[in-house]
């Protein structure tokens, strides 16, 4: 059968503007270990600094796209839509019986960012910063047409009145996910890596996250160590700690990584944890 494609934009609950995030606080001063008549005021050890590794984009963003393990994201994503596609006919099948609109939609996503290993005279062909390389991400249609007043990005939301009844299926077993093995066959996506977002909510978070552009050092993904870890995002909060696992992720990223987090991504799917 035919299935539509179209520029439909299913989103998130409306980002509130949020203050910049306040300075850090001042540090504590060095307690005082109070003198004994039998033992004189002792000074206190200063605490030794723990070295941190630096981040480096470069290294980052070399990681993401070796070529091990793009053959072998290309190879599983081929497999899965092989495998997969029966299951993707019924689903369209049913989005078209129950819901008037197109059974699959097309969003402008912010992919890797790879301006770390181009030279600066480069950059400046840039027209504006988006973050990353913008994408096209395909995905199963699980809201209502027009479900966006007037393209306002908000949050998503348990019991949410724009999901359709079998969207909210799709939604709870991620199979909403499953056209992305394309964008994985085109080179935009790996099967684990930060999830993408949409150019205006991404602007509005690096505004208030300051680490939140460094997720774009590897490619996004389907599933990843956030997802597996925790819901969707309801609020600022929930965004803060999936950048800490998005991070974290990207500091050990290996095909050995992406392996076990596809397989801790099964039982996730399976007993619907964190989908809505």
């Amino acid at each position: 059968m035919e299935i539509a494609m179209s520029g439909l934009q299913e989103s998130q609950p409306a980002l509130p503007r949020l203050r910049p995030r306040a300075s850090a606080p001042e540090p504590l001063p060095a307690p005082v270990v109070a003198a004994t008549p039998s033992a004189p005021l002792a000074p206190v050890a200063a605490r030794p600094a723990v070295a941190e590794a630096p981040f480096e984009p470069a290294a980052a963003v070399a990681a993401s796209s070796h070529p091990v393990r793009r053959t072998v994201n290309f190879v599983l994503a081929l497999a899965g839509l092989i495998v997969a596609l029966p299951l993707m006919l019924v689903v369209a099948i049913l989005i078209r019986l129950t819901s008037r609109g197109p059974v699959m939609y097309t969003q402008v996503r912010v992919g890797l960012d790879r301006r770390g290993d181009e030279p600066e005279d480069t950059n400046h062909r840039r027209q504006a910063d988006m973050g990353g390389k913008p994408f096209d991400i395909y995905k199963f249609r699980t809201m209502h047409v027009n479900a966006e007043r007037n393209g306002t990005a908000v949050w998503a939301q348990k019991h949410d009145p724009r999901v359709t009844w079998i969207g909210r299926y799709l939604r709870q077993y991620r199979i909403d996910e499953l056209p992305q093995l394309i964008n994985v066959l085109k080179g935009e996506m790996n099967i684990v890596g930060p999830r993408p977002e949409r150019p205006m909510i991404f602007a509005e978070l690096r505004e208030n996250i300051a680490e939140y552009p460094l997720r774009q050092r590897a490619k996004p993904g389907i599933t990843g160590l956030a997802q597996i870890n925790h819901h969707y995002d309801s609020c600022l909060d929930d965004v803060r700690r999936k950048v800490s696992y998005d991070l974290e992720y990207i500091s050990r990223q290996s095909v050995w990584e992406d392996l076990r987090i596809m397989f801790q991504t099964v039982p996730v799917i399976l007993f619907r944890r964190g989908g809505w």
